[in-house]
This record gives structure tokens, C-alpha cells and sequence, in this order.
């Protein structure tokens, strides 16, 4: 269907709302005042604290709005958050970026870290090629920082900083509750989930929590009949055995389980164990050759999604000072099949590409290629910080921060029937192999410190000094048989070749690598820098404040597997923003905003180079300026309005050329550059937005309610360099509207909801299998979820 226009998409959500307003004129309550607004308590600055008296951009989702909004996955509440763009290639795959910050190059393995953090309390889950896509239940918040978290957050919060806050278990007596759930995918599949809770105090002073939920999340993407003729061999491969309807569908079934010990009035221990195993079939991107929300691959595509993190926090006093020490150990393991033959096809069909691939006996064979990924991660973190009391004129938190995380990582690039010669020795059928270790690893010391000259004029500085290394090793490439590297210079082979240029002819002298040939390469980067924070706050009211913040962040630099190529540098993130948080009416009216001026120095920018390896390299200056609104309104007693705006203008403040100088730096002085000065960055629109209405009313005996919602995000594009850019095309705007009746009474609930109510086809992000300049016949969009109808049944004890 055609796309709505946004004034059109707020009457059909809204006017819903006349109705509604008409159908319950006769509610006494109607008239009355309208009570105030909840407070919301956060935990942003290391303290807890109203949300209100927090000198930062940030955005909450409660665990009321969460179940109101009906939130599941991080897709879900990603939308709500007029900061956050997201670039999604699946489950467990997706991509994060906050404030514009974004070059449209991250999520590969060998490349630069997220420039979000994502935490799951007090402990850090970023992974490098895609957020953990924890299923959404028995949450007390989300938390979206904007801007960058450097002094208490560190690394991976450059651009923002993304929590998700657990229930902890509690001691004052049994709780428990279970929501069931079915949905149907207009022109998909059906769907359910089950979730359920259970709290249980032990003792007077112990408690445990124990969660558990199973999903099913329907597919809506046909893998449809094709065939293709590959032109050199004149071999024809049809899909035939792998057609079928809605076959990206996704089962996720996961557990928490929580102990609260209270040793004494003063000392808590929480020791946590979770996981989560997310088993995904197909693609969650179409092919616009072949249809609308279809694709025609030949290969199986699949993914299997297993992690576990143990967790222990311990929260204590030392005289009048907080204490407080997190620990956590993540262990993810992915195991993928992804069908890659458009790269054998349209290499083929330009360059005849066929021509090198047969078998043992001489005859050529299908080129094309799927590939066989098995990735395992590790990440373990500490963190011991103190606090001074929050009540002193003169406060501080200060603390010690240290991390370290493995990536193993294993790529087969496989062709049926290849022969041995032309295969990666060891690996049969195996033209390309990536067997690589990945570390990564980051210390800190970190502390703020505020002061009130006044009792309305605080002001606070920060700092955090760290050091980061990057450490890359193993075997990438091709077998000696096919690879043409003879002629090259030693630094610019790999595969197999570079395993003759450092260990000789004879393989048998080739020391292996996790079953690998050789270890062609062994690199790492140590960094070190100090980051700084400066902020002066002025309540002029009792509830309303401004503020001013000067801050900055980082990423750390890291590796080129190429030979011919630098290490890529730290970028550095410089943050200008003045903002306010305000109450009104009684406090029954929150107006939040920020507007801010960003530097982006050295940034990062991964592009595919010769022979689909990744490289990255740093461009010079980006700027990013934009504001944020934030409201809610208890408009009546029974009328609830909230509503969120970004608004972002960033581009390049230097040419893009693709080129750096023997040191790392960008070079911008070429005559054609591939992103001139004034581009802008990808990713992230010139806008988002989001406003919700939630009326609840009596009907006998019982609390009902409607709701509606609309999300709207602005055009954007996929890539920086704009020849690529017009090969990918535009990502229209979208707006998203979802709407939501039900009933409660005591306990338990009924909710009855549509989510994507016009049926939009919200495309978040565009890409090819291989080069843009190669696979330009062939682009695949990544697609939102369409129309979906879904019943739930909830209750507590």
C-alpha cells in the first residue's frame, strides 16, 4: 500500500480516541483532577535518583509502559525512543546508534566496536557484530542516555548509553504472575508467547526470583520459487526444495533466576544467572528484484543464538559511603548459514568469474556460495566504585572499571563439489576461510565530582582515564591452488600464499591454527587517553532546572587484517548541550529537552574491499547538532499523554577520499571525493517521533481502557559515500501506528492489540551481498513486521 503521510497517520490514531471519549461521557471520573504524574527513579549516575534531577538527555520506558505498549523485544522499545536508530539484519544482529552518531560501516566481526553501550544492569552486554535481543519481561525500566556516558560509562558509550533494569527479587513476600499471548501477521504466521514470574521469600532476609518465558515469533518473508543461469558454465540452480511461505520465524525460550541475600542492614549480595537460546529461520531482508516482503534464495538460511551471563552485585555502606561492586561473565555462542550466491552470480555474469571453479575432475561447477559461520564470544567485566552521601554539598562517585572480551570466530565460504586443489586445506569444499581470535580489553579509572555553590547552582567535572588494547590473530583467505598472490608483494598475500612466504613450500611445516593452516597474522593496538566531563545545573524553580554539559566520548581504535594497510585510529566524540527538565500543572505536566552540538573526530567507516574483506579506515570530522523534546501530560483523570521528538542535521564537515596516510590519518584534499564536505550521515533521519494517548475508564465492575500510538521517523539513507549511496536508495519515512484496547479487574487482564495498524512497510536499513558497484542489480531491504493482531491474558498473585 502507498505510505501515509504523518498528519494522516495522527488522525486515524487519534480520532480512534474521539470515539472512545464519546463512549464514555458518563464516567464520573471524567471530571475530576487529574492526579500527578509518577515519579520515576533512575540509576543513570550511579546513584539512585528522580528522574527529574538528572542533568541529562535521557528518555525511560517504566515497567507500566512496557506492558502498556506492549513491549517484547528490543525492536519494540527501540521505536519509543526518538534518540535511537537502529539498523536490524535479524534477531541477535541488529545495530544501534544514538544521536546521528553512525557511519553505516559497523556489526562486522574484524571491525570497530558498538558506539552504544548496552547494559543489562549493572554489568555491560555489548557485542561487537549485533545487541543480545533479550526478550522484554519482568523489567523495572529501560534507560536511553543520549550524548556521550565517557567518564562513567566509558568505551562503548561514545554516542549514548542503553539500560535495561531487572526486578530484583524481594524479601517482603510472595509475589507471582504469567502473561499468555497469541498473534497472527496479517499474510504471516501465527504466534504465542508465554511468560511467568515467580518471587519467593526464603527467610526474613532472603529472597528468590525466578523467570522464564518461550516465544514464537511468526515469520512473514516468502522464500519464493527462482532460478538463475550462471553464464560461464551455463549451469542452472532453482530453489525448488527450499520454498516456503512466511519462513522467517524465530523460537526464543529464556530464564532469569535472581537471589537476594540481605547479610545485614547495610549489605546486600544479588547473584544472577541468565539465558536466553533464540533459534532463527531465514532472512529478514527481501529482495526488491523478486517482490515485496519475498526473496528466492537457494542455500538454508539459519541462526542459533545461545548466551548465558552469571552476574553478581554487591551493594553495601562503608561509615557514610555506598559501596558498590559488579561482576559479570557473558558467554554467547552463534551459530549461522547464510545464502551468499548473488556474490558468485553477479561476479560471474561481469567479470566470468565461473571460469576458476571445478571439480577434481576438471568440470565446472555451480559457483555459487554459502557460508558456515560459528562464533563464540566472552566477556567479563568488574567494576568497584564509591559514592559519597547524596545529601553533602561536596560529593563524589569515583571507581575502577576493568574488561576483558574474546571473539572466536569461524567463516567457511563454501561451493559444492569444488575440487580439493582449489579448496582451503583441511576444509573441504571451502574456498574462503576465516579462522581468527579476537581481544578486546579496557581498564579505567573513573570519578564526578559535584558541588553546590548555591542551593539552586550545582556544578560537576569528571573524568576517566583509560586504556584499551586490540588484539587480532589467525588465518583469512584463500588455498594456494586459487588464490593468484605469486605475484605479489609478501605483505599483500594472505591465505594460504602467506602461509608459504612465512613458513615455506611445504605444508608440512605450517604450524596450525584452530584447524586453520597457518596463523597469517598477529596484530594488536594499545591506546591510552583521558576523557573529561564538565556540567552546571540551576534549578530556577523547585521542579525545573537547567543545565549545561560539556563531554566527550570514544571508541577504540583497532586492526586491518590487510597487509597494505594502517591500524585505525580512536575516534573521539565532543559533546556542547544545554537542556532542561521542567514539571508543571501540579506535576501533573514533565517538559523535558536538550539541544546540542556534537564534534565527531577521526571516526571510523568500514567498507568492503578486493574480495569482499573488510577494511576500515578513519575519516576526518563529522558534526551533528540537533534537539530533543520529551513530554507527559496527565492531561484528566483519565487521559494520558506522552510524546518524544529528535530532530538531527549531521554531515561530514570534511571530504570523505577514502584514504589514509601512513599514520591512520584521513586524508581530504582529493579532487573527487567519495562523501564531498556538507554529506550527510547515514543511518539516522532528520527527525523521529512518537506520541501516545491512553485513556482508562469504568465499565460495571471493571477498568478498560483504549490506547494509541504513532511513531514516525523520517527519510534516511544507508550509506556515506554517495556512489554506493544511489546504488542502495533512499529509506523512506514511515509511520508506524499501533492501537490497543482491554480490560482488568483485581489480578488479572485482558489486552487486545494491532501493532502496525496501516500495514506500513517500514524499511530500517538497505544492503548488498558483495560490492554496491558489483551487486547493484540486487538489493535487499530490511523490513519492519507487518500488521499484527495479537490477544493477551496476564496475571498476578
Amino acid at each position: 500500500m502507498a505510505r501515509m503521510p504523518l498528519t494522516a497517520a495522527i488522525y486515524v490514531a487519534f480520532g480512534s480516541m474521539a470515539f472512545a471519549g464519546a463512549a464514555i461521557a458518563q464516567d464520573p471520573q471524567s471530571g475530576d483532577s487529574a492526579p500527578s504524574l509518577e515519579t520515576i527513579t533512575v540509576t543513570a549516575q550511579k546513584r539512585t535518583e528522580n528522574l527529574q534531577d538528572v542533568p541529562i538527555s535521557m528518555n525511560v520506558i517504566g515497567a507500566q509502559q512496557l506492558d502498556e505498549m506492549q513491549v517484547n523485544d528490543f525492536e519494540d522499545y527501540a521505536k519509543l525512543l526518538p534518540s535511537v536508530s537502529i539498523s536490524p539484519n535479524g534477531p541477535g544482529f541488529g545495530q544501534v546508534y544514538m544521536r546521528g552518531v553512525a557511519s553505516g560501516g559497523d556489526g562486522n566481526h574484524s571491525g570497530p566496536l558498538p558506539s552504544v553501550g548496552i547494559y543489562l544492569d549493572e554489568q555491560p552486554i555489548t557485542t561487537i557484530q549485533g545487541a543480545l535481543d533479550l526478550h522484554v519481561y519482568d523489567i523495572e525500566r529501560v534507560e536511553a542516555l543520549s550524548g556521550p556516558q565517557g567518564t562513567l560509562y566509558g568505551a562503548s558509550s561514545e554516542s549514548g548509553t542503553l539500560r535495561m533494569i531487572t526486578r530484583k527479587p524481594d524479601t517482603a513476600g510472595f509475589s507471582a504472575g504469567y502473561g499468555l499471548e497469541v498473534n497472527a501477521i496479517d499474510g504471516g504466521g501465527f504466534g504465542h508467547v508465554a511468560e511467568g514470574f515467580v518471587n519467593v521469600p526464603v527467610s526474613a532476609n532472603t529472597a528468590i526470583r525466578l523467570v522464564g518465558w518461550q516465544k514464537k515469533d511468526a515469520g512473514w518473508i516468502d522464500n519464493v520459487f527462482g532460478e538463475r543461469t550462471y553464464p560461464t558454465s551455463g549451469i542452472t540452480q532453482n530453489n525448488a526444495d527450499r520454498v516456503e511461505d512466511n519462513y522467517n520465524d524465530v523460537d526464543t525460550v529464556g530464564a532469569r533466576l535472581a537471589l537476594k541475600i540481605d547479610l545485614n542492614d547495610n549489605w546486600t549480595i544479588t547473584p544472577t544467572i541468565m539465558g536466553q537460546r533464540q533459534k532463527v529461520n531465514g532472512n529478514f531482508a527481501y529482495d526488491d528484484t523478486v517482490g515485496k516482503r519475498e526473496i528466492s534464495h537457494a542455500y538454508a538460511e539459519s541462526g542459533d543464538d545461545r548466551w548465558a551471563q552469571a552476574a553478581l552485585t554487591v551493594q553495601g555502606k562503608i561509615g557514610n559511603f555506598d559501596l558498590t561492586y559488579a561482576f559479570a561473565h557473558l558467554k554467547r555462542d552463534v551459530d549461522t548459514e547464510t545464502d551468499y550466491s548473488d556474490y558468485g552470480f553477479w561476479y560471474d555474469t561481469l567479470f566470468g568469474y565461473g571460469a576458476y571453479f571445478y571439480d577434481d575432475n576438471g568440470d565446472l561447477v555451480n559457483p555459487a556460495q554459502y557460508i558456515q559461520g560459528v562464533d563464540g564470544y566472552k566477556k567479563t567485566s568488574h567494576e568497584l566504585r564509591i559514592a559519597s552521601p547524596q545529601d553533602q554539598r561536596l560529593r563524589f562517585v569515583a571507581g575502577l572499571f576493568w574488561m576483558d572480551q574474546s571473539h572466536d570466530i569461524e567463516q567457511r565460504y563454501r561451493i559444492d563439489n569444488l575440487a580439493s586443489s582449489l579448496s582451503v586445506r583441511g576444509w573441504e569444499d571451502t574456498i574462503w576461510l576465516t579462522q581468527q581470535e579476537r581481544k578486546d580489553h579496557d581498564e579505567a579509572i573513573f570519578g564526578e565530582l559535584a558541588f553546590d555553590f548555591t542551593d539552586k547552582l550545582t556544578g560537576t567535572v569528571g573524568l576517566r582515564h583509560f586504556r584499551a588494547d586490540n588484539a587480532l590473530k589467525g588465518f583469512f583467505g584463500f588455498a594456494n591452488g586459487y588464490s593468484s598472490q605469486g605475484s605479489q608483494p609478501p605483505q599483500n598475500r594472505y591465505g594460504e600464499a602467506a602461509c608459504i612466504v612465512q613458513y615455506g613450500a611445504d605444508p608440512a611445516n605450517w604450524p596450525s591454527f584452530n584447524g586453520a593452516p597457518c596463523e597469517v597474522f598477529d596484530k594488536d593496538v594499545q591506546e591510552k587517553s583521558t576523557l573529561g566531563k564538565a556540567n552546571l545545573s540551576y534549578k530556577f524553580a523547585p521542579n525545573r532546572m537547567m543545565y549545561f554539559t560539556w563531554s566527550e566520548g570514544y571508541r577504540p581504535g583497532g586492526i586491518n587484517r590487510r597487509g597494505t594497510l594502517p591500524p585505525y585510529i580512536t575516534e573521539f566524540l565532543t559533546n556542547y548541550e544545554v537542556g532542561w527538565k521542567t514539571s508543571w500543572l501540579d506535576n501533573r505536566l514533565t517538559f523535558n529537552g536538550a539541544a546540542f552540538r556534537q564534534i565527531w573526530d577521526d571516526f571510523q567507516f568500514s567498507v568492503l574491499g578486493q574480495n569482499g574483506l573488510t577494511e576500515i579506515r578513519n575519516a576526518n570530522q563529522a558534526r551533528i547538532q540537533g534537539l530533543e523534546l520529551d513530554v507527559n501530560w496527565a492531561a484528566t483523570y483519565n487521559l494520558r499523554l506522552t510524546a518524544g521528538l529528535g530532530i538531527y542535521d549531521a554531515e561530514l564537515t570534511e571530504n570523505y577520499c577514502g584514504e589514509v596516510d601512513a599514520d591512520g590519518n584521513p586524508i581530504t584534499d582529493c579532487t573527487d571525493p567519495q562523501a564531498p564536505k556538507g554529506t550527510r550521515l547515514p543511518v539516522t533521519a532528520d527527525y523521529k517521533g512518537n506520541l501516545t494517548a491512553r485513556y482508562t475508564f469504568d465499565i460495571a465492575d471493571y477498568e478498560a481502557y483504549w490506547q494509541s500510538s504513532v511513531v514516525h521517523e523520517g527519510r534516511r539513507t544507508s550509506d556515506l559515500r554517495i556512489l554506493e549511496r544511489g546504488i542502495l536508495g533512499d529509506l523512506p519515512s514511515y509511520s508506524l501506528v499501533d492501537f490497543a484496547i482491554g480490560v482488568r479487574k483485581n489480578d488479572w487482564s485482558v489486552d487486545f492489540y494491532i501493532k502496525n495498524l496501516l500495514d506500513e512497510n517500514a524499511q530500517y536499513g538497505r544492503n548488498v551481498q558483495c560490492p554496491e558497484t558489483v551487486c547493484a542489480a540486487q538489493v535487499y531491504s530490511v523490513a519492519g513486521q507487518p500488521r499484527t493482531f495479537g490477544i493477551k491474558f496476564s496475571q498476578n498473585f
